[in-house]
């Protein structure tokens, strides 16, 4: 018997899906383990792959099969209706670009990269610049094109790319409700813990023994290192498809919390990748449902759950093994101070919940900026300085701490800054029902328990994969859409509460 249109482009997808992997598995090396000086061999490596990618998604065969299979859609089932509407959303998405800017594009990300690691080293945007400029023009082409295709605006269709069904009217909405109260949230919780301060934390952190603390954490939480790994890399990332993926985080040794924290949220991305639905995995339904939600995994890891008094509990145990630390601040309640407290810090990865908002929000305004041309390139170190100045009366001294310390754009990832902002709510949306329906769990996480938490997760948001849109998955999962509600009544909760019974309780 033969194969259906639909069994058809099922077959198509298995083998769009390992190109997926190979790329995936490209651009770790390239962050990882690539020598400097091969970053245009490696450019022209990813070049031919998405090219090829892109050439066979966009083939003139895809297109008839994708007409055919709707035509039999009333044979198909939710899952396979699923995956049909986002085989023919990624077609329209490739249809869109003309081959030969996907091929320039892949070249000229691939250079400014190992150039953006340079000029951070040598803390000189000047060596990053030119790259900055080619790669923002090619994005500028692919915006305009792909916004008369999806009839979007040129930023919504690049928001689209990232969090499918999101607009900048929903990402403005966002801010609004979060600028009425957080400025005013942020200066009352450090007044509070001004108060109380917290004990320093004094020590040396070796990053053997981080890493080793680390693995362990990533295997209570249910990471499979047999179907994944975690390295050292400038900028914390996740990269891999289902089976093999690839965490990074980047230690510094003044600091047992950074690695550890970089290293959960990655985590988090890795464990709604390994959660998806498997017998779904080689196909567009078995995807992420856009990075939105993406971000909500990895930012309620990190932020929400590891800053709690349960993971507290369960933390302070490894640390004295690891490190030998021992005294009073290393109390559960100065540790719980540590990782709570509030600052107008000028580094987006350090950040706490309260001033993390604010971050996205610089670079959300800034991107919109340099893809409408009001802001040359060359600019950009003063307007983001004078932007940290104006909303957290602090300036970066050097580029690392400005403009160099994100490596989304040089990577061409504009609209992908916004995911953060709206994951971070999304975040505490999931996380308010979550711990309705799982009373148990802060005394599960205390123990280093982490079924009941990656359980729930695991029924109502990783095992959906790409099948709901991200306001039905919300809606399904906490009843109801998504706002800024639930988490500003997170923030106000645990950061209005005076810092004295905080200590005493942790």
């Amino acid at each position: 018997m033969s194969a259906t249109p639909y069994q058809q482009l099922e077959q198509e997808w298995k083998r769009l899906h390992a190109f997926r992997g190979a790329l995936a598995l490209l651009r770790w090396d390239a962050a990882v383990m690539m020598p400097k000086g091969s970053a245009d061999i490696r450019g022209e490596q990813l070049a031919a792959l998405e090219t090829e990618h892109h050439t066979l998604l966009t083939a003139p065969r895809i297109s008839r099969l994708l007409d055919r299979a709707q035509a039999s859609a009333p044979g198909l089932d939710e899952w396979q209706l699923g995956n049909l509407r986002e085989m023919r959303r990624q077609r329209d998405h490739a249809i869109a670009t003309p081959v030969t800017l996907v091929s320039r594009l892949a070249r000229a990300t691939a250079r400014a990269e190992v150039t953006w690691l340079e000029a951070r080293r040598a803390n000189d945007f000047a060596l990053f610049a030119p790259h900055l400029e080619e790669v923002l023009q090619l994005v500028r082409d692919k915006a305009q094109l792909l916004g008369q295709a999806l009839n979007l605006a040129p930023y919504d269709a690049l928001i689209d790319e990232f969090s499918p069904g999101v607009t900048m009217a929903d990402i403005d909405a966002m801010f609004k409700s979060l600028s009425r109260r957080l400025p005013g949230l942020i200066r009352e919780a450090m007044e509070l813990q001004a108060k109380h301060p917290a004990l320093p934390l004094a020590g040396k952190f070796p990053v053997a023994k981080q890493r080793q603390l680390v693995v362990e954490i990533m295997k209570a939480a249910g990471f499979r290192f047999e179907g994944g790994r975690i390295d050292e890399s400038e900028h914390p990332f996740t990269e891999g498809v289902p089976g093999d993926i690839r965490v990074t985080t980047r230690y510094d040794v003044d600091d047992v919390f950074s690695g550890l924290l970089a290293a959960l949220h990655e985590t988090g991305h890795a464990m709604y990748d390994l959660g998806l639905p498997r017998e779904w995995r080689d196909q567009p339904v078995g995807r992420d449902r856009g990075m939105a939600i993406e971000e909500s995994q990895s930012l309620m890891i990190e932020m929400i759950v590891c800053r709690s008094r349960p993971f507290v509990r369960y933390l302070l145990p490894l640390l004295r093994k690891h490190f030998a630390v021992s005294g009073p601040e290393w109390e559960p309640g100065n540790v719980y101070a540590h990782l709570t407290r509030v600052q107008r810090g000028l580094i987006r990865v350090d950040a706490d919940e309260l001033t993390y908002p604010l971050h996205i929000q610089l670079r959300y305004e800034l991107e919109k900026k340099l893809l409408s041309g009001a802001l040359a390139v060359r600019e950009l170190p003063d307007a983001w300085a004078d932007f940290m100045q104006a909303r957290f009366e602090v300036r970066p001294v050097t580029q690392q701490e400005g403009c160099l310390q994100d490596i989304h754009w040089a990577a061409g990832s504009f609209g992908y800054f916004p995911s953060y902002a709206l994951g971070a709510a999304i975040a505490a949306q999931l996380f308010e029902k979550l711990r309705a329906d799982v009373p148990a769990l802060d005394e599960q996480l205390a123990r280093g328990e982490f079924g009941g938490l990656f359980g729930w997760l695991r029924e109502h948001v990783h095992g959906l994969g790409a099948k709901l849109s991200t306001q039905e998955l919300l809606k399904l999962a906490t009843g109801k859409p998504l706002t800024a509600a639930a988490s500003l009544r997170y923030l106000e909760g645990k950061y209005l509460e005076d810092p004295a019974s905080r200590s005493a309780a942790a």
